[in-house]
């Protein structure tokens, strides 16, 4: 797992790290069942608090991504891969949705939506 933090992102670590270890889950990258790194491993290999890396996990673990057991450590969750993927396909809608809306308020074209959505992914890469 290689997770890379961004001083210049506007998220937060905890975010950050919790988007990362999202998106290695749905890729398939981390397979359910696999260990994820310590609490106290990942900060110190991060050199960022242990405060902040326990928030990403129990983020992870309330969205359903992880599971952990006490003493052992935590898991990537046995849970459907294809049903979290559908659940942020429909956020997706939803959020794109409501930027057309404000879009056609503003009196944007979809080439004006499109080209700002291309905008914000160049930033967040």
């Amino acid at each position: 797992m290689h997770i890379v933090l961004r001083n210049s992102s506007d998220k937060p670590i905890y975010e950050q790290i919790k988007e990362q270890i999202q998106r290695e889950i749905m890729s398939g990258s981390l397979k359910p069942g696999e260990q994820l790194p310590s609490i106290r491993y990942l900060a110190k290999e991060l050199r960022i608090s242990v405060v902040t890396t326990k928030r990403a996990y129990d983020d992870l673990e309330r969205d359903g991504f992880i599971h952990s057991v006490q003493g052992k450590g935590s898991f990537v969750a046995e849970e459907n891969a294809e049903w979290k993927r559908e659940e942020y396909l429909r956020k997706i809608e939803t959020a794109l949705k409501e930027a057309l809306h404000i879009g056609r308020l503003a009196g944007l074209g979809h080439g004006e939506i499109a080209e700002i959505l291309e905008l914000l992914e160049a930033d967040d890469e």
